[in-house]
């Protein structure tokens, strides 16, 4: 099967997620990511200390992330903050600011970025996964 195909028929063998394909940012060396972690983008740690700071019940909190099963629709992913943590749970902190996965979810989101988007009808946490492209 030729690599075309294959990253055409990508998305469909990911559980039908909706998948982003970016290219991966340039970084150095010495921030070069965990290939398995779960990563923050700058944006969702801004947001996730602005909801720390404007409401003191939620100062504290770990933002979770969870994958659930949508019936015909395929996955869907479900944010909420949380301030526990279970034993099967994976932390992942940057910036004194914490992402929680359950070990189930983490299977079906390791090596994505978590990011928080503004746009004019809705703002929301959302998943990305960022693909390495080669050219020929």
């Amino acid at each position: 099967m030729s690599r075309f195909a294959l990253r055409r028929m990508a998305p469909l063998l990911h559980g039908r997620m909706q998948l982003r394909r970016h290219q991966m940012p340039l970084s150095s060396a010495a921030e070069e990511p965990l290939p398995d972690a779960v990563h923050m983008t700058g944006n969702c740690i801004r947001r996730l200390k602005e909801l720390h700071t404007k409401d003191s019940s939620k100062e504290g909190k770990m933002l979770r992330l969870g994958v659930e099963t949508g019936g015909c629709s395929g996955f869907q992913y479900v944010f909420c903050l949380d301030d526990k943590k279970n034993a099967d749970d994976r932390v992942f902190e940057k910036d004194g600011v914490k992402l929680v996965v359950d070990n189930i979810s983490y299977d079906f989101v390791k090596g994505s970025t978590v990011d928080y988007v503004e746009e004019l009808i809705r703002s929301a946490f959302q998943v990305v996964f960022f693909f390495h492209q080669q050219l020929y």
